[in-house]
């Protein structure tokens, strides 16, 4: 199975339920409805997270540095099973595990374009024992790094990662208080 910008995402009312669908094209703009999505940082087997920076050709935060992976599920997807289909259409990474770490995640944030992210978007910590051969269509490189390496980078220099990855480094144990 492979994404476009052409499948539809989950739309949801502001108690987080879901109320429709529309194309993920359509769903992303100026006035971005709220919709569902995830968001996952992978962990290698001696505890460094992947990091990867966003490919030059994606529509929202392009070249970003950002966590591992994210996406939406498709109307009626499994959370996790929407997970693992990301993993392996964006890195080519088969995952050993996933928790989930933030269940109530939610931001709104407008990228320098104009497009507004709106997302209910769940945040999961996986783990693999691969290297990535990463999507160039999704991810323009990557690396490997220490959480404590990362939590710093955000810290001092907030504007050059994703705006979800620098909430949800806040709120994750992976990267220390």
């Amino acid at each position: 199975m492979h994404d476009t910008v052409d499948d539809e995402v989950v739309l949801l009312d502001e108690a987080g339920e879901p109320i429709g669908t529309a194309l993920k094209s359509a769903a992303h703009g100026p006035d971005t409805a709220l919709h569902l999505a995830f968001s996952c940082h992978v962990r290698n087997p001696i505890g460094e997270v992947l990091v990867t920076r966003r490919a030059l050709g994606k529509a929202t935060w392009p070249g970003v540095w950002t966590n591992s992976f994210c996406g939406h599920p498709k109307p009626s997807e499994p959370l996790l099973t929407a997970v693992r289909r990301r993993a392996e259409f964006e890195l080519g990474l088969e995952l050993t595990s996933i928790e989930l770490a933030l269940p109530l995640f939610r931001y709104r944030a407008i990228d320098a374009s104009g497009t507004v992210e709106n997302e209910v978007c769940p945040v999961y910590l996986a783990t693999t024992d691969r290297e990535p051969d990463p999507n160039p269509r999704e991810v323009a490189e990557y690396r490997w790094v220490e959480p404590s390496a990362l939590a710093a980078g955000v810290a001092a220099t907030p504007w050059a990662f994703s705006p979800w990855l620098v909430m949800q480094a806040r709120e994750l144990d992976l990267y220390g208080d």
